[in-house]
């Protein structure tokens, strides 16, 4: 993984964005000593972040199917527990 400095980012933003783009390695933004940010791909956020959501959204909807299927529907009628599913009963 490469450090890069905040000024070189600033004065040299396209070559830096190649070398993201050739390398697909992340790139570390330093300001001073510190490390302030990381440059990434648009595929390695996808990959970390929204396809993380998406998995932790599907756990929550099996979770809720699970607890209906567990419960005694008995007297609901299959449009309330449809609403509920999707949220609308809350």
């Amino acid at each position: 993984m490469r450090i890069v400095n905040a000024l070189k980012i600033r004065n040299n933003l396209g070559e830096v964005l190649d070398l993201l783009t050739e390398t697909g390695e992340p790139i570390m933004v330093s300001k001073g000593r510190q490390i302030k940010a990381v440059l990434i791909t648009p595929e390695q956020f996808k990959k970390r972040f929204l396809d993380y959501q998406a998995e932790e959204r599907k756990r929550d909807l099996l979770k809720s199917i699970e607890g209906l299927k567990s419960n005694n529907l008995g007297t609901k009628e299959s449009v309330e527990v449809l609403r509920e599913l999707r949220g609308y009963g809350k």
